[in-house]
């Protein structure tokens, strides 16, 4: 991984109950907190995908809570993560 303070950007996918939860509002909601930006968007297959882009701390923190928290009403089965080549963006958006 990037040495501490320099920016990654690492895909993810979220497997379980994650969709009709409120999962992808949860997830731009703590992301715009850690200061990460990147998008998230529901699949055909239930699952949801995305991708955060920010310094080290703030996207262990944010794997950490796709893991382990996620939305109130979610139930997480398992997060797959992948590091990515740098894109950039500027927000944290939802996509359809």
């Amino acid at each position: 991984m990037a040495s501490p303070g320099y920016n990654v950007t690492v895909f993810f996918e979220v497997f379980g109950k994650v969709q009709n939860v409120f999962f992808r509002k949860y997830t731009q909601k703590n992301a715009r907190i850690l200061g990460l930006t990147g998008w998230v968007m529901n699949t055909k297959e239930n699952t949801v995908v995305g991708v955060i882009q920010g310094n080290e701390e703030s996207v262990n923190k944010m794997k950490q809570w796709l893991t382990n928290e996620g939305s109130p009403k979610s139930k997480i089965e398992k997060c797959l993560f992948r590091e990515e080549i740098a894109s950039s963006f500027n927000t944290f958006d939802i996509r359809k």
